[in-house]
């Protein structure tokens, strides 16, 4: 890329950037009431996302070779328990993360 371009797309970029977080509080000021279709997305995404996440991780264990699922298994039941005992999401993820990771590359 020359000088131009790398100076366009940065500036694209950051454009983009500002636009997508200037543009909610421009189209749903705090004097209004939110909108009750943005109020269900609110609600239901957040569990789409992570049934999508969830479903996207375990497309490709297979149960008949290699360590047969254990790590998975292990490390969403540790997601679980982390989730239940602590009720906090991003504790939950990084937990199960790192226990999966630790369990791929040391133990299976």
């Amino acid at each position: 890329m020359t000088l131009t371009q790398q100076i366009i797309t940065i500036g694209l970029v950051a454009l983009g950037t500002m636009a997508t977080r200037f543009l909610p509080f421009l189209l749903f000021p705090a004097d209004k009431p939110t909108p009750p279709v943005v109020q269900y997305l609110g609600r239901v995404l957040p569990g789409a996302v992570f049934g999508l996440l969830v479903v996207y991780c375990l497309k490709n264990v297979s149960l008949l070779s290699g360590s047969h699922g254990i790590p998975e298994a292990i490390a969403i039941a540790a997601v679980v328990t982390l989730h239940l005992w602590k009720r906090q999401t991003l504790l939950s993820i990084a937990g199960g993360t790192i226990l999966y990771m630790v369990l791929v590359q040391c133990v299976f």
